[in-house]
């Protein structure tokens, strides 16, 4: 039986899935396409709980670190044949083109195919058939994350969606495949019902803006310190090198966003709540509803299909800029003399 609760916000109800039946693929061929950070922890956590697991990939070190970790290594298009269950794990900027190419041609009937996120399937840059049941699992962590939990007996949070229903029990199956790579049915796992467009929405909201602008608000910082005559050692190992942050991120997610600032001191506290709001200006709060747009309307999805088209020249300048900038030069001092690099 599916456990779940409804959760309300401003009209909107997600359900929350705990535990699903895995039995429903246990007896089935899982084609993990690709590798790599995703499809290797997923790939090693199906195999570990006793699911039949092969590799599509390209001839490349993927596939070699596929094979020295005891799998068998196909084709992209043998390993669509041969599988029931059709797992998407290359990146996203490739899929439309191997789809076009390996996998809608060997898509038999009553296949199940997994997205692990719903970009191209939202934006239609891959339009599957109507006659396989077409499903989105989509982790909220890396696949180090994903593998880690999983060893250590602990679940995951997860989106899932479901774009094509051709058995009648597309639901069911991706909180199958929830179940079998260990995201739900152990503690702190957890499945929310969501859809193509809100995984791809709230995915690149949160690339777009936050994530983004606080590693360049932190460079800033860098930069503003050592201004003031704060050492690059000192001013790095406060603002990011020395693991603090682990720790406060940890303790949001544990305890609440706000709710984790009791466990600092007061000051602490009083400089937040007051300084805080202020980087948050009527400016800020126009450029995050733009990213939302251009997400929305298709603008972004326009822009990195050209990028890749051109052969990734902005792309290649933006991490030309920030490798010869002074952050990532002094960073690289300090994380060689700490043993971090080599």
């Amino acid at each position: 039986m599916n456990v779940y609760i409804n959760v309300y916000y401003l009209l909107i109800m997600a359900k929350l899935y705990f535990d699903g039946d895995a039995e429903l693929i246990r007896g089935k061929v899982i084609s993990m396409i690709g590798f790599g950070n995703q499809g290797s922890a997923q790939a090693l956590n199906l195999r570990d709980g006793g699911f039949n697991v092969i590799i599509g990939n390209i001839e490349d070190e993927y596939a070699n670190r596929a094979r020295s970790l005891g799998f068998t290594v196909y084709s992209i298009p043998e390993a669509v044949k041969r599988g029931d269950v059709v797992v998407m794990a290359i990146p996203d900027e490739v899929q439309p083109e191997v789809w076009i190419r390996d996998i809608a041609p060997n898509l038999s009937p009553g296949k199940i195919v997994v997205f692990l996120s719903g970009y191209n399937v939202y934006y239609g840059f891959i339009k599957p058939p109507k006659d396989v049941d077409v499903i989105m699992v989509a982790p909220r962590m890396i696949g180090e994350g994903v593998r880690d939990n999983f060893v250590n007996g602990k679940g995951f949070p997860v989106l899932i969606g479901v774009a094509n229903n051709y058995s009648g029990r597309a639901w069911d199956h991706a909180l199958a495949y929830s179940k079998a790579i260990g995201a739900i049915g152990k503690p702190g796992g957890v499945a929310v019902e969501s859809s193509f467009e809100e995984e791809t929405i709230t995915d690149l909201f949160s690339e777009h803006t936050w994530a983004g602008a606080f590693l360049f608000l932190l460079a800033e910082g860098y930069n503003v310190l050592v201004e003031n005559g704060v050492s690059p050692e000192a001013a790095m190992l406060e603002l990011w090198a020395s693991g603090e942050l682990i720790a406060i991120t940890k303790a949001i997610v544990e305890k609440g966003l706000f709710a984790q600032l009791k466990g600092h001191s007061t000051t602490s506290q009083y400089g937040h709540l007051t300084w805080g709001p202020r980087y948050v200006t009527d400016e800020v709060k126009k450029l995050m509803r733009e990213a939302i747009r251009q997400i929305k309307d298709g603008t972004f999805a326009r822009e990195w299909a050209l990028e890749r088209m051109l052969g990734y020249p902005v792309f290649n300048r933006l991490w030309d800029e920030i490798m010869r900038g002074r952050v990532w030069q002094d960073e690289d001092r300090l994380y060689r003399a700490l043993g971090r690099r080599k």
